[in-house]
């Protein structure tokens, strides 16, 4: 898991890459929550994405948004860091550009950026959202919204509530041609302190779907 350092818009990025382990191996990179609210790309979920990713056989790449840890730059309230976004997914596309397909997982903040880079790049082609603000920002970008994935949240979070993430799934779930899932998590709050496992857990049942040959959805 080798520290990286690479060229972001606003300066250099500081980011953990694991290479792919074969020739067209997936790719998976990890956005961490909200810079303002202490998110990094160590962040627990963050970190457990990433490793969770990487046991599958994926390249992963999480890295810090601008201005956190070595990361230059300073907050820009998402359009930045959705620059950022960009950036250090082409240069990992790079580093590895025999990927086939692209996953984005984010955590709160993450998910949100997450979510935006995926309506530019095709290539992403499931997604992993959890706990996505959807209460503090207009989702009404994702029309439609281009692939398949997964939003997670916890029933007792009062940051981000259930019940705007509710209306997100609803909404998404009324286009064709993608199938949104969604798991609410009991008693987990924001940062799923004392249901990490559940989280986990869920997000694995997710991938071991998603990544059986014989999943109908592609």
């Amino acid at each position: 898991m080798p520290s990286v350092i690479f060229p972001g818009p606003e300066g250099r990025l500081e980011g953990r890459f694991h290479p792919a382990p074969r020739p067209r191996a997936p790719l998976a990179m990890i956005l961490h929550p909200h810079p303002q609210g202490g998110g990094t790309m160590n962040e627990r979920i963050t970190q457990a994405l990433f490793k969770d990713f990487v046991s599958r056989g994926f390249a992963v790449l999480r890295f810090n948004f601008r201005g956190v840890g070595r990361s230059q730059g300073s907050f820009d309230n998402g359009i930045g860091e959705l620059s950022d976004a960009a950036a250090a997914l082409d240069w990992v596309q790079t580093i590895h550009p025999e990927a086939q397909v692209t996953w984005i997982a984010g955590v709160s903040f993450g998910a949100l950026i997450g979510m935006q880079l995926m309506m530019r790049r095709p290539e992403i082609r499931g997604f992993i959202s959890i706990a996505p603000p959807a209460n503090m920002y207009d989702f009404s970008f994702l029309a439609p919204c281009p692939a398949s994935g997964i939003i997670i949240q916890g029933a007792a979070d009062t940051v981000v509530t259930p019940n705007a993430v509710q209306k997100l799934v609803d909404k998404l779930r009324t286009q064709k041609h993608i199938t949104i899932h969604h798991d609410e998590i009991p008693r987990a709050n924001h940062f799923f302190e004392h249901e990490f496992d559940e989280l986990m857990r869920s997000v694995d049942n997710y991938l071991n779907f998603r990544l059986n040959p014989d999943c109908p959805i592609r």
